[in-house]
């Protein structure tokens, strides 16, 4: 196999250079390094085809296919640079206004960097040097995650997003959902604890509730030790949220695992309205006079209200229950209903041992299927509940649903941080460490969903077709020329959105 630089003409008359090699008298192109227009932006490119194919090899003999410069003087490559998408993403850095709430550059730098690649901050400066940005050393950017800390920068961050998402009027709908995030550590710490795992791990873990926009734009995160019960950290997040912006009447959507009777006054008593996810086993009771009026025909879409009694005593209030029945969620219930009965039935047979089956009954010493139960799943099967405080006039039972469903953007906002930012602090053991992390992921997830929105991209797609747009610079005789690879249809569509949208 013999590796090559290939140099073609494109419709536009400009020069592709390529790397490409043939095996068996079939050639293959292995990597585009871009486009030139003139002598000298094709000896850039020509260099650098050659240096990536040095890369990777001891000795490899390229003279023959390096092109002469105008002057007759080899050229050097002096530096290269992923120019536009640092442009891209440094802009949107400063249209959020993060440049204006923490004035520190390795910040900036940290952020950005994670937007691209995600990675320990040791190894941020191997991809800020690939990049071709100037990397800050490992000591100062451990100095500035200390004072990220120290001068609390979520606080001002979370400011500055919160004037983004206001821009055009006042946020009335949030959305609040909490995750775990996993260490692989065998001691527990004030902050990282065994508790319930979204993963069902038993490793030490933190929980993290993040509020965002109904379109999933990133407004306040949290941390809580890992042992913390889900229900307790949406009150603190939410006077966090209120303090800092002196907000009222907004509308909290969380899912059932914030329902509490405890939980839901202290939301009310501070101000906040909400529409909680509802555990649907009360629903036979809560819709008894409509089943006995309708016979338990529901029809795709409908909605059913009632009132229930939550809290004991004093604590006890009226609450609003919204129930959705869609025809989709009941053919889904349904088909998990049948598994559930099947591998009850075989225990009931003696097919299967004994275990902890719903719908498994012991009659006797002989398990058995409990036929009761089923009917009553099946009754409930497409159902779906929502608890409110906002009153019918405010809000129609079908808006209450629509609001519920948003929720899937914080819910993407979390796979985002997971998996594109990889939120899960794995190298960071203090809790003030752990801190500065997650300020940086907020700040990384603010800027992607920013993107996102303005493009229709994924923050993935934009860095992985604007990364290889390179300015190279280059000497030839002492003169530095800076040859610039033009963009592609992809790339100029993501450049054209971005600029679209700024300008309007």
């Amino acid at each position: 196999m013999g590796l090559f630089v290939r140099k073609v003409k494109t419709r536009s008359g400009a020069t592709a250079v390529q790397i490409a090699h043939t095996r068996r008298g079939v050639q293959t192109i292995l990597e585009h390094i871009g486009s030139a227009h003139d002598d000298a932006q094709l000896a850039a490119l020509v260099a650098v085809a050659k240096s990536k194919i040095h890369a990777g090899q001891q000795t490899f003999d390229l003279d023959a296919l390096t092109p002469t410069a105008p002057t007759g003087a080899a050229p050097t490559v002096t530096g290269s640079r992923s120019r536009v998408l640092w442009d891209v993403l440094e802009a949107a850095y400063r249209r959020l206004g993060f440049d204006a709430a923490v004035d520190d550059d390795v910040f900036m730098k940290l952020v950005l960097a994670r937007v691209v690649e995600p990675t320990s901050k040791a190894d941020t400066i191997r991809v800020l040097g690939e990049l071709g940005v100037p990397a800050p050393g490992l000591r100062t950017i451990w100095r500035t995650l200390a004072r990220c800390v120290e001068h609390d920068w979520r606080d001002k961050l979370a400011t500055a997003a919160y004037a983004h998402a206001t821009r055009h009027g006042h946020v009335k709908l949030v959305l609040y959902d909490v995750t775990t995030l996993y260490f692989e550590a065998e001691d527990e710490d004030a902050l990282r604890k065994v508790g319930m795992s979204k993963e069902r791990r038993v490793d030490p873990q933190i929980l993290v509730g993040m509020l965002v926009t109904p379109d999933g734009f990133p407004l306040e995160v949290h941390e809580f030790p890992g042992n913390t019960g889900e229900t307790l950290t949406l009150l603190p997040v939410l006077r966090a949220f209120q303090d800092r912006h002196a907000v009222d009447d907004v509308v909290v959507v969380a899912d059932a695992g914030m329902l509490s009777a405890s939980n839901l006054n202290q939301i009310e008593d501070a101000g906040f309205s909400f529409i909680v996810g509802s555990r649907i086993s009360k629903a036979p009771y809560d819709l008894a006079e409509h089943f006995d009026a309708h016979g338990g025909v529901l029809h795709d879409g409908e909605t059913m209200e009632s009132k229930r009694i939550m809290g004991v005593r004093e604590n006890a209030r009226q609450r609003r229950v919204v129930y959705h029945y869609s025809a989709k969620r009941d053919r889904r219930d349904n088909h998990t209903l049948d598994k559930q009965v099947e591998r009850a039935q075989k225990i009931a047979d003696g097919t299967k041992p004994l275990k902890k089956d719903r719908f498994v009954k012991l009659t006797g010493t002989r398990p058995a299927v409990d036929q009761v139960l089923v009917d009553r799943a099946r009754q409930l099967a497409g159902l779906k509940g929502y608890v409110t405080n906002i009153p019918q006039v405010r809000f129609t039972g079908n808006e209450i649903v629509a609001a519920y469903h948003e929720l899937f953007q914080v819910e993407a906002s979390f796979r985002m941080a997971k998996t594109d930012l990889r939120a899960r602090p794995m190298f960071h053991h203090e809790a003030d460490s752990i801190h500065a992390h997650l300020t940086i992921v907020f700040t990384a997830l603010a800027i992607s969903r920013h993107l996102q929105d303005l493009t229709g991209a994924s923050v993935r797609k934009i860095v992985r077709t604007l990364r290889p747009l390179r300015d190279v610079t280059i000497s030839i005789n002492g003169n530095e020329i800076v040859a610039k690879t033009p963009p592609g249809d992809t790339a100029q569509a993501i450049l054209d959105a971005v600029a679209a949208s700024v300008t309007h």
